[in-house]
């Protein structure tokens, strides 16, 4: 199986900045696109941007220009750096990735456990 575990999440101020990282472990043979999602309760859940393994990117209208998708492939590491941070941007991030695993074939979609993200004054 495949284990994210996302960290860095808390509580920041209306303009401030936040960057969230998910790391990804288990027997994985090949990882493909990641990416962040959140969902605030009683909504769904929303893509808030994601990056290919080449590293293409893709962002929410809403995010554009604030926040910023990085991946490292050797630390099978995402990152969201988020700036100018609005109250609406609050929410339990998701981290997700698209992975194989070692011996098997296809690929399957992961999701780690969550990261509250409020942005309040």
């Amino acid at each position: 199986q495949v284990q994210l575990v996302e960290s860095g999440g808390g509580l920041v101020q209306p303009g401030g900045s936040l960057r969230l990282s998910c790391g990804a472990s288990g027997s994985i043979s090949s990882l493909g696109t990641m990416g962040w999602y959140r969902q605030v309760l009683g909504n769904e859940r929303e893509l808030v941007a994601s990056i290919s393994s080449s590293s293409s990117t893709n962002y929410a209208d809403s995010v554009k220009g604030r926040f910023t998708i990085s991946r490292d492939n050797a630390k099978r590491t995402v990152y969201l750096q988020m700036n100018s941070l609005k109250p609406e941007d609050t929410a339990v991030y998701y981290c997700t990735a698209i992975a194989s695993l070692s011996g098997l074939r296809g690929f399957n979609n992961y999701w780690g456990q969550g990261t509250q993200v409020t942005v309040s004054s």
